[in-house]
């Protein structure tokens, strides 16, 4: 299967580079979680690291095919998608697609063997179908006669897989139990997540309708989903607020984070062009990197 008889770079900017920090947020909160309970791991935090990233590649590839092939990123505003383009055809994506599905699977397979080992068999098969069902999300976004992204649910996916599943699942593979107070930090996580699709759709709006892509700003219009910005951004620095204080740690470094998103929500809300949105996105995706390094930062530092 030869995939690659071309350039690399196509390749390299099929898979969005620019989204990898936020992909891999989720996995530093939950580890960062992890060191504070004395239970991290440095092989599991490199393998889940790799694991991430290559769901992360599989979405974005999947997600150029999907929409590539029903037309929908014609005319799109913001990085071009390859597809479409012509640069890369649909066949050779799909290739891709398949051959990052592999590459996923058996990444995610050695990330539950080294948690959970031969004893643990239970758990190894729960995070096998959470890891399959990755997969599955990250094709179904857009693939697909019924594809959930064309009908509004992205938000609900990108929150569960980018919040829950990253940063909670993360942190179980360290310390094997569930501690109520991490779902503060992934519910944090997968809001600003959201938040990044949520700029996303503002920009594609009119493209989307067109394309019959319903997305929640589709349904909801765009006033609405500034409104909606306004509350992804500020309800995780609440959140976290309320971590500080059940952990009893002064989470300070957060503020930094929060005030630059401030003038990013002021952005938004004098936005009158759907370009407006785009530099947004880069914005909000590495704030909330930078949210996700700060607070390990904080506990190293406070250790």
């Amino acid at each position: 299967m030869v995939l690659f008889n071309m350039s690399i770079k196509p390749w390299i900017q099929a898979a969005r580079l620019r989204t990898l920090p936020l992909s891999v947020s989720g996995i530093i909160m939950g580890s960062a979680y992890a060191y504070y309970q004395n239970t991290f791991n440095g092989t599991i935090f490199g393998l889940a690291i790799l694991t991430t990233l290559l769901f992360q590649i599989l979405s974005n590839y999947a997600n150029d095919y999907g929409d590539g092939v029903k037309g929908t990123d014609a005319n799109r505003i913001g990085e071009k998608r390859l597809v479409a383009a012509g640069v890369i055809t649909s066949q050779q994506m799909k290739k891709a697609v398949i051959l990052f599905s592999v590459l996923s699977l058996l990444s995610a397979l050695a990330l539950i063997y080294v948690a959970f080992g031969k004893e643990n068999f239970a758990l190894s098969v729960i995070f096998i179908l959470l890891g399959i069902g990755s997969i599955g999300a990250a094709i179904k976004y857009t693939v697909g006669s019924n594809a959930y992204g064309y009908s509004g649910m992205g938000d609900l996916f990108v929150f569960i897989f980018f919040g829950l599943v990253s940063v909670v699942g993360s942190n179980f593979l360290y310390s094997h139990f569930i501690d109520w107070k991490i779902f503060l930090p992934a519910i944090s996580i997968g809001l600003l997540s959201v938040a990044v699709l949520n700029l996303n759709n503002m920009r594609d709006i009119e493209n989307d309708k067109v394309a019959g892509k319903n997305t929640l700003v589709v349904k909801m219009g765009l006033q609405k989903a500034k409104i909606y910005q306004h509350f992804l951004v500020i309800l995780p620095f609440v959140l976290m607020l309320i971590l500080s204080k059940q952990i009893d740690v002064l989470l300070s470094a957060n503020n930094v984070v929060l005030v630059y998103l401030l003038f990013h929500l002021l952005n938004v809300r004098k936005a009158t062009k759907y370009e407006d949105f785009d530099p947004e996105l880069k914005k909000v995706a590495l704030s909330t990197f930078a949210l996700s390094l700060l607070f390990w930062l904080t506990l190293i530092f406070i250790s």
